[in-house]
């Protein structure tokens, strides 16, 4: 009598395999010859195991559908990245032979640990993760055993301890430059606005501008800094602006951690009667559409999303073939635009991407 269900050892025992060369093979992970890999599918096939039950054993592929998901908090069209990395991303595993699908992970399945309902751990050969930043849900992701890579993490990831890939934009020095540049230009009060724990990139931000002040000799006064929970930016409608009437004291110029914060400080001020940049000069990063859209246009950080998108799916696809080497953690370079919101940068030759 035939077993109600085939497993991966029975067809590993068939072939007189190990059942980890069998698992590779039908995920197409890891260093396993095609004639090896073709005897597993068909070996599959002829067993009637999940997805290759529907197949006749005659009808032997060389390829079966590869799948890699892609895990993120928000829709991608809401995301800070935008369109260009999911663009850039999609084409590259596309030229491949893997198809992508978008999951979105929701608040509840974060607090209770659990994956979306629609993502199927046994028909995944690999995981992209963007802006999911809680350390306990990134743990539950690594420990599916899956290739993975995140894109931006958890501000205190523990690179030692961290079992997957990551690809970050380039964010300390870009600020560190920005913030320098400040300074040169006359500022001797700055504040930081954004949650410096919120992520790893909003991290290396707050890093690269208390480098700049530090070398310039000056104190970092965290009564003009803006640094409360992210959360709060979100949950309440107008928090940001409540939170600038309350401030007794303001800098010269402000640093954003993105901006989506920057925009929104120019709106709080605009409410207390100051003007940017005429009394108090602010600094984004992203590039985002909104940089200049806002008047006056905003100086700013570009990320280069298409090309991170096209390094994300590299650098996963390097994870699938070989999944023994060293985990990785690489930087994409960004460029400082300079617009009309910080005439004091204006020295420097205005950038546009």
């Amino acid at each position: 009598m035939a077993k109600e269900k085939v497993t991966i050892q029975d067809i590993a025992d068939a072939l007189g395999l190990s059942r980890n060369t069998a698992s590779k093979a039908l995920n197409d992970s890891g260093n396993i010859p095609e004639e090896t890999r073709n005897r597993v599918i068909k070996k599959a096939i002829e067993l009637k195991y999940k997805q290759f039950a529907y197949m006749e054993s005659e009808h032997i592929v060389t390829k079966v559908p590869r799948n890699i998901a892609l895990l993120t908090e928000n829709l991608p069209n809401t995301s800070h990245f935008g369109s260009l990395l999911i663009s850039g991303l999609e084409k590259r595993i596309s030229a491949e032979g893997y198809n992508l699908s978008i999951h979105i992970v929701r608040e509840m399945d974060q607090d209770a640990l659990a994956l979306p309902n629609n993502f199927d751990i046994a028909n995944v050969d690999g995981i992209i993760c963007i802006e999911l930043f809680d350390l306990k849900y990134t743990q539950l992701i690594t420990d599916l055993g899956i290739p993975t890579i995140f894109i931006d993490c958890a501000s205190n990831i523990c690179y030692p301890e961290f079992k997957a890939d990551l690809l970050l934009m380039e964010n300390e020095h870009s600020i560190y430059q920005m913030t320098k540049q400040l300074i040169e230009g006359g500022c001797n009060t700055i504040g930081f606005a954004g949650d410096y724990n919120h992520c790893k990139s909003f991290n290396e931000r707050w890093v690269g501008y208390n480098r700049a002040m530090l070398e310039a000799g000056l104190q970092v006064d965290l009564s003009h800094c803006i640094v409360d929970n992210d959360r709060l930016c979100f949950s309440k409608p107008g928090w940001l602006n409540k939170r600038v009437a309350e401030l007794k004291s303001l800098p010269e110029a402000y640093i954003c951690a993105n901006d989506f914060i920057a925009v929104d400080m120019i709106r709080a001020l605009r409410a207390r009667k100051i003007t940017v940049p005429e009394d108090i000069v602010v600094c984004g990063f992203d590039n985002a559409p909104e940089s200049r859209i806002i008047e006056p246009q905003l100086t700013t950080v570009h990320i280069y999303s298409n090309e991170m998108g096209i390094k994300a799916a590299e650098m996963l696809l390097s994870r699938i073939h070989n999944s023994s080497q060293p985990y990785q953690i690489s930087h994409i370079v960004t460029k400082p635009i300079i617009r009309e919101s910080t005439p004091a940068l204006m020295k420097a030759d205005p950038q546009t991407v």
